[in-house]
């Protein structure tokens, strides 16, 4: 026991707490800086960057030929990155990807994915890869002293800290990644574009970001569809370093069809037809009759969507699917990468290309004293050489004659060990009578040399102008179109429910029992269709199938519901129960539907009311919404109907034969509440029971009513009805003898 708590005393001990802490910072640092974000140099994450060293190590140029691409990942994983063969071929195809990258770095032969399925990849050992073209740009200056060499995993090799890119890659093709606790998405950008913007800051290092933005005008995807973001919103993007960009689909019209050409980026074809057929098949896309995929090699997207009819509105309909479906789509944007300093920071676009230029600066001038460097060595080991050349036979002497030649070169002819060496390691062949020609030739081609660097080094001037040529350079033999065009758009909308349903005429059925059923068409007779036993004809209302069905209820409550979801009048419906929550004891009477801005009257039968709006009785609601105030213990009787633009007369009628007439525009307007007095009920016979407001229309000018008392019925015209015209919540005239006990009131149809 001893001897165990005696090992333990030789541990440092530390809490778990803090222990656990710092694991956990340090895998948070490493995660950020050697394996989510780019650095703003090469624009790389650290995989990226030790896939192209390895294939320029393996030989693997643009002008060379392709490699088995397992070659490639092995070198990688086996000297830089000992990491997972898969996630670093993956990265690998990225670069691969004309329709990932807009630049791509590497050149692939055989099956690299497509847009359809950009992880369709074959595996690599199928698979042949070189670097392309514009890979030339992170590699021209590598081996010239632009960059820091650091030691590899198991520190057997060396490999470069960074790439000594000629071009603000990380602008050209972006990137996205997820590091802890932050992650960075940079949309690729035009590269004629940006080399414009870096030559405007050169020349004016005072330039802001709306002026860059002149150069800029938004991100360049490697992809046709345009970009609908608006001017304003962009601008803000680049000066926060935060925003989004909205793409969508270019399409065209052929023969009556809808054409989509281009997808926004990464928006796979297959996806797209998929989320639409998906709406075909949940009948919510009834203007679209089919599908096609014609995309092919010479056109690589050709979607064809096929409009039920011509009468179709093709800009509703594209509008609906760009907010529905991935033809629009929105891209974060999160400027966010290692800058110089080391640190991850998210810049504007003006401080990313400022760093960018100095990195730039920085590695021109580490290459242009890298070159002085071996001018001024080799000037100095010539000026040895020439020294040996104008006494040659005395230092052949030396050589043949002393055991050390060496020390005694350098006494003898004042020189130093790097020339002595020099003249020892010549060959004898280089002792031609010519070489003297050739060694002050060089001497003066070296000499020139020499002072040309040392004059650009001392000029920030001639310096921005070699970066300044670099760039343009590159741009010419690198640079592109750009693709994605900038159209400002207002944002897609999506189509309300009842406008994607089909527009067919029915007729809403409920009986007594609170039962429901729709039945195609106005013509139907809802008092002749079979009801269950002990059931009966309640109500009806004629409308449409993609509007909603409104149920209101004896204590004033409004219940709605998609028509098109009711049940066929072929069987006998359903109970609305099992649609709402109805209070105990009550009752559903009645039946409305229509648009939504259509009007109507509501009113109990205390003889109160108000004209209102169908929309206001849409409830989401399973218990409906409160709609009809009733006093005492009255109920709702059936709702009038308003013809549109009709200002006519409401004519009202008690159970007993009380009838008054007055003008509509007596009546509020409410959204919900007990309303105005319609027609004047002594209150005496009201709390009895004894007379009550029967019934209500609204009728227009011209059209006549129907009075009934059980089986017979009273017409009354315009000149009739005259007699019985008032102003609201008066009592009314008493109708004829034979009609003192009224049941209902109705509009003479014609």
């Amino acid at each position: 026991m001893n001897e165990i708590t005696q090992s333990f005393s030789e541990h440092e001990q530390i809490p778990l707490r803090k222990y656990a802490e710092k694991a956990y910072l340090d895998y948070s640092m490493y995660v950020v800086l050697d394996r989510a974000l780019p650095h703003i140099g090469d624009g790389l994450k650290p995989v990226q960057r030790r896939i192209i060293y390895a294939m320029s190590e393996l030989g693997l140029s643009a002008s060379s030929r392709h490699k088995k691409s397992a070659r490639t990942v092995g070198d990688v994983l086996g000297k830089f990155h000992p990491h997972g063969d898969s996630a670093c071929y993956e990265a690998m195809v990225l670069m691969a990807q004309p329709f990932s990258y807009r630049y791509p770095l590497i050149d692939g032969q055989g099956n690299f994915g497509s847009p359809d399925d950009p992880k369709s990849f074959a595996a690599m050992r199928y698979t042949e890869s070189r670097m392309s073209p514009y890979a030339k740009t992170l590699l021209a200056e590598l081996g010239m002293g632009t960059v820091e060499w650091t030691p590899n995993f198991d520190g057997t090799l060396k490999e470069p800290a960074l790439l000594p890119a000629r071009l603000p890659n990380i602008l050209l093709n972006g990137t996205t990644g997820i590091a802890v606790g932050m992650a960075t998405d940079i949309p690729p950008h035009n590269l004629r574009e940006v080399v414009s913007a870096c030559i405007r800051l050169l020349d004016e290092p005072k330039s802001t970001v709306t002026e860059l933005c002149e150069h800029i005008p938004g991100p360049d995807f490697p992809t046709d569809a345009e970009i609908i973001t608006a001017r304003e919103d962009l601008l803000k993007m680049y000066e926060t370093g935060h925003g989004s960009v909205k793409m969508r689909a270019i399409w065209e019209k052929e023969n009556g069809d809808i054409v989509v050409t281009a997808l926004p980026h990464q928006v796979s074809p297959a996806k797209v037809l998929e989320q639409i057929a998906a709406q075909m098949q949940a009948k919510k896309l009834p203007m679209v009759e089919d599908l096609r995929d014609e995309s092919n090699h010479e056109y690589p997207t050709r979607l064809v969507i096929v409009p039920r009819s011509n009468r179709v509105d093709v800009e509703q309909l594209l509008d609906h699917l760009f907010a529905t479906t991935d033809l629009e789509r929105n891209y974060r944007v999160n400027m966010n990468i290692i800058g110089n300093s080391g640190k991850p920071q998210v810049l504007d676009l003006r401080s990313l290309l400022k760093q960018w230029l100095t990195f730039r600066l920085e590695t021109v001038t580490r290459k242009l004293e890298f070159r002085l460097d071996q001018v001024v060595d080799r000037l100095h080991i010539l000026e040895g050489l020439l020294i040996a050349f104008l006494n040659i036979d005395e230092v052949i002497h030396i050589i043949r004659t002393e055991d050390k030649p060496k020390p005694v070169l350098m006494s003898h002819f004042d020189i130093t060990g790097t020339q002595a060496e020099a003249i020892l390691e010549l060959k004898l062949r280089n002792l031609a009578k010519l070489e003297e020609m050739r060694i002050r030739s060089q001497q003066a081609e070296l000499d020139e040399e020499r002072q040309q660097l040392e004059t650009t080094l001392g000029s920030k001037q001639r310096m921005k102008t070699l970066v300044k040529t670099g760039l343009l350079a590159d741009a010419e033999k690198y640079g592109d179109d750009r693709r994605s065009q900038l159209t400002e758009r207002k944002a897609a909308q999506a189509l309300k429910e009842e406008d994607l349903i089909p527009s067919e005429p029915c007729t809403i059925v409920l009986s007594r029992s609170g039962w429901v059923r729709a039945a195609k068409g106005h013509e139907i007779d809802a008092t002749t269709i079979n009801y269950k036993a002990g059931d009966e004809f309640q109500h009806s209302a004629k409308g449409r199938s993609n509007q909603q069905a409104v149920f209101l209820d004896s204590s004033g409550r409004a219940y709605s519901l998609p028509a098109h979801t009711l049940p066929s009048a072929r069987s006998l419906g359903e109970p609305l129960t099992s649609r709402f929550t109805l209070s105990d004891g009550g009752q559903f009477l009645y039946a409305i539907t229509g648009e939504g801005q259509q009007k109507l009257v509501l009113a109990s039968s205390y003889g109160y009311g108000f004209v209102t709006e169908t929309v206001n009785l849409h409830s989401k609601m399973k218990a409906g919404k409160a709609m009809l105030s009733l006093p005492g213990d009255s109920s709702p009787v059936a709702p009038a109907i308003i013809a549109p633009g009709d200002v006519g007369t409401v004519v009202c009628v008690t159970s007993d034969g009380y009838l008054l007439a007055f003008p509509l525009t007596d009546l509020p307007a409410l959204s919900k509440g007990k309303g105005n007095k319609l027609i004047n009920i002594p209150p005496k016979r009201l709390k009895a029971g004894e007379e009550y407001m029967i019934g209500m229309v609204v009728i227009a000018e011209g059209q006549e009513i129907l009075v009934w008392a059980g089986q017979r019925y009273m017409r009354i015209g315009k000149k009739d009805l005259a007699h019985f015209r008032g102003e609201r919540a008066k009592r009314g005239h008493k109708l004829p003898r034979g009609f003192q006990r009224v049941t209902r009131i109705e509009v003479a149809s014609d």
